[in-house]
């Protein structure tokens, strides 16, 4: 998902062409390791000064469990027209956890049970920007036959009722004073209209024209002052006896609506704005027609501007008539906007703008008017915390103090830490530690609270806090990169890797990869070195490192001057045997350097996708699809692709269909696995396993290479063994790990596993374990096929491996209910 709060160095680029490399310890001829540790460890520790952890503005709760039970149970008493509001707090939750499925889930909840159209205009746009990058999917529905119904435009004429705005008298009971046809004088026009019918578009007109006044008794009446003009009073007119418009131009409906609005008619004034509604097209027209809609509180006109502003995001907040119109709106107008909407509008816009520049005048004025706009306790903390967080940014530090703490005192534990850093900054860290301990001593502590007391405090001290941070919370990154930077300024370089390590282990972050390149540089492991730049790269093309001073491709060329070049087929060889060896990470860096030469970047792009998957990385996975159709080398090549990106995107039916039409064009091993996954997936009912199997059976046919026949022949296995087809299973499996498929070891024990053999599946598991690089769920694995206390032993070592891993955690605490030891 995007970062926020992630700026880059506004220093310039570095020349690296025009100055010696002093900062890097590279040379063509290599440098001995005596001389990098003499010559080059300042530079190496020049390059890993460790910022402080940012304050994040997300919405983080003291206990997570606690507050989504609370927005499960609200949610099923609510009434319906406040459960958007609690899906948007749900995806703020969702967000400052990191789950980008489940905050894009509640986000797509918030539009299905939105109560109004404003709510649906705003939660749809919000999902169309989240999915920003992903408009083809819409095209590849399109081509199926589906909508993609969140990035269509509401048709608000339709959609919002009005009643009758007649004056409800019966006309004839009443006795007008004057003549039955009153003329209206516009200058040098006279305009005849029925005085019963204009009488009835208001009450101030009815007063006017039969009622105490002058005009009551006048054949002709001037309105030459009124701005209207002949043209629009003739239109009036013919409104006031059909109760419809006739096709005028914009500019002469606004005479109307301006007219209708001076004399409130209310009936004249829906059927302008609904009529100026239609010719809202382009961002100019909303700007346009949105400031008359708030100066006359023309709400079905400001909502359809609205949507064409939100249907361009980000883009639309370049503009600064955009802008200016959402900063400036008062209460009044944001009702006449977005109804009682605003806290979700502002949301959106202040996640759009954080997102492009955290600390502009665009993203403080809309976290103003979040503040604003906030109604409850929850809604407050989010939006205060978030404007904190942006003036502690700008290093507005005055104003980001009494807003820290008001979201503090409002419930929000978190902006505890934005309060710590003020303090410290101004010098007092042993205040800002006594903040820290009076919140971690009136609760269970966090791992994010140690975190923030280590940067108070030095030493042993310091280590020990994040220690205890990592135990409670291995996904914090700060601790582990601390760790490593502190060993490589002892000079124990090959402590920092088994540092760093760790956390890559489970875990790909973009700033630890960086930190690794650097240890690989100082032990002079260019190879090494290559391989965490070139998957840097891969997941981030315009990456930066050193600070934001250098981007990645060129620290990737200075390194690959000290590494002898690789032919495809050395390339083809280096994959393989990094498939096989379960090291994703390596993969990636070699498909990365095949892409700069091989002819079938399709082919390539889409085994970057699978590894991409694998490392939990949806979002650099749908990108390289993505390429994958671009570069695909034929049309049944190019349906696969698009195949398996509406099947990634949730289409499973979709993307059977353009399996079959591939199949139609040309019978091949990928549109043969594309129709068996997403059917083995898609049904349940038991005639579909045979269907399964003739399909991968017709993929094994075709031609391939290695690294997917193996995974056919796996995916033959698991179909197999589900059917209780045991010999069979285990002559796939056997077969695939004869082509290089290592995670075939893990079938094949399952398989002496049901064959009541536990030695032999323990033993296969430890095959595998030996061949992956990354094997924490092959240790999980093994641990069903052993005894009490080996298990135990693989459970503690898949926790070491992968703290994410929920299964171990679940097994002891069985364990420990049952009085087990």
């Amino acid at each position: 998902m995007r970062k926020l709060f992630f700026s880059e160095s506004a220093c310039k680029e570095t020349k690296l062409h025009s100055a010696p490399h002093s900062w890097l310890p590279l040379d063509r001829g290599g440098l001995s390791k005596s001389a990098a540790h003499a010559s080059g460890g300042t530079s190496i520790e020049s390059l890993m000064k460790m910022p402080e952890p940012a304050v994040l503005p997300h919405f983080k709760p003291a206990d997570y469990v606690d507050i989504l039970a609370q927005i499960h149970e609200e949610l099923e008493s609510c009434p319906p027209d406040e459960r958007s509001c609690l899906f948007l707090l749900q995806f703020q939750v969702f967000r400052g956890l990191g789950e980008a499925k489940l905050s894009r889930r509640s986000l797509q909840s918030a539009w299905e049970k939105a109560s109004t159209i404003h709510e649906k205009l705003i939660f749809g746009a919000w999902l169309k920007y989240e999915k920003k990058g992903e408009e083809a999917i819409s095209d590849l529905l399109s081509s199926c036959g589906k909508c993609s119904q969140e990035f269509r435009l509401l048709d608000f004429v339709s959609q919002v009722s009005t009643g009758s705005h007649d004056m409800g008298y019966d006309e004839g009971s009443d006795e007008f004073r004057g003549s039955a046809v009153v003329h209206f004088r516009i200058r040098d026009d006279m305009i005849a209209c029925d005085r019963r019918k204009l009488a009835a578009l208001s009450t101030p007109l009815y007063a006017m024209l039969n009622g105490g006044f002058r005009e009551s008794y006048l054949e002709v009446i001037d309105m030459s002052r009124n701005g209207i003009s002949p043209i629009g009073m003739r239109a009036i007119s013919k409104f006031s006896l059909s109760g419809r418009l006739p096709y005028l131009s914009a500019d002469a409906i606004l005479e109307m609506l301006d007219f209708a609005n001076k004399f409130c008619c209310k009936g004249l004034k829906d059927a302008c704005e609904r009529k100026l509604a239609s010719f809202v097209s382009s961002r100019q027209d909303a700007i346009d027609f949105m400031e008359c809609a708030l100066e006359l509180g023309c709400s079905i006109l400001a909502a359809s501007c609205l949507q064409v502003l939100l249907n361009e995001l980000p883009e639309c907040l370049n503009d600064e008539q955009v802008v200016r119109i959402f900063s400036s709106a008062n209460k009044q107008q944001r009702l006449t906007m977005v109804g009682n909407a605003s806290f979700s509008l502002y949301c959106l816009l202040s996640e759009v703008s954080m997102s492009t520049n955290p600390t502009s005048d665009v993203t403080l004025s809309f976290l103003e008017k979040l503040v604003e706009s906030a109604s409850d306790s929850r809604q407050k903390q989010l939006a205060l915390h978030q404007l904190a967080c942006t003036r502690f940014l700008r290093k507005d530090y005055a104003e980001a103090e009494p807003l820290f703490s008001a979201a503090f005192s409002a419930g929000h534990l978190y902006s505890v830490v934005g309060l710590a850093r003020l303090t410290s900054l101004r010098g007092n860290k042993h205040f800002a530690l006594k903040l820290l301990d009076s919140v971690m001593s009136s609760r269970w502590p966090l791992g994010w609270m140690y975190q923030e007391r280590a940067l108070y405090l030095d030493g042993d001290s310091k280590l020990e806090n994040l220690n205890k941070a990592t135990e409670l919370d291995p996904t914090l990154t700060y601790p582990y990169m601390f760790r490593a930077a502190s060993l490589m300024k002892r000079q124990s370089v090959e402590a920092a890797l088994m540092e760093i390590n760790r956390i890559l282990g489970f875990k790909l972050v973009l700033e630890c990869l960086e930190l690794r390149f650097c240890c690989y540089l100082a032990l002079e492991d260019y190879r090494a070195a290559l391989c965490d730049v070139q998957a840097i790269l891969t997941l981030a093309p315009d990456y930066r490192m050193i600070g934001g001073r250098v981007a990645a491709k060129q620290l990737r060329m200075l390194v690959l001057e000290n590494v002898e070049q690789s032919t495809t087929a050395d390339c083809w060889m280096q994959l393989y045997d990094r498939w096989s060896s379960v090291d994703d990470i390596g993969s990636l860096s070699v498909i990365y350097q095949m892409l700069e030469s091989d002819t079938s970047k399709g082919v390539l792009y889409f085994r970057q996708s699978l590894l991409l998957l694998r490392l939990n990385c949806p979002e650099a996975a749908m990108r390289s699809l993505q390429l994958a159709r671009e570069h695909a080398a034929s049309d049944h090549e190019r349906l696969v692709y698009e195949g398996w990106i509406l099947y990634d995107t949730g289409h499973c039916e979709e993307g059977l269909q353009k399996a079959e039409a591939s199949i139609a064009i040309q019978r091949s091993f990928e549109a043969f696995f594309l129709k068996a996954y997403a059917l083995a997936d898609s049904s349940l009912e038991p005639s579909t396993s045979a269907t399964v199997v003739s399909l991968l059976e017709d993929a094994l046919r075709c031609p391939s290479d290695r690294l997917r026949k193996g995974q056919a022949l796996n995916n033959l296995g698991s179909v197999y063994v589900d059917c209780g087809k045991l010999d069979l299973a285990a002559e796939c499996y056997i077969n695939a790990l004869k082509i290089g498929h290592t995670r075939a070891h893990q079938g094949l024990a399952r398989v002496h596993f049901l064959r009541n053999n536990r030695i032999g599946a323990y033993d296969e598991m430890t095959k595998l374990i030996e061949k992956a690089r990354n094997n924490a769920s092959a240790y999980e694995k093994r641990s069903e096929y052993c005894d009490r206390e080996l298990t135990k032993a693989d459970l503690q070592m898949v926790t070491k491996l992968d703290p994410l891993r929920v299964y171990p955690y679940r097994y002891r605490a069985a364990g420990n209910a049952n009085g087990q030891p």
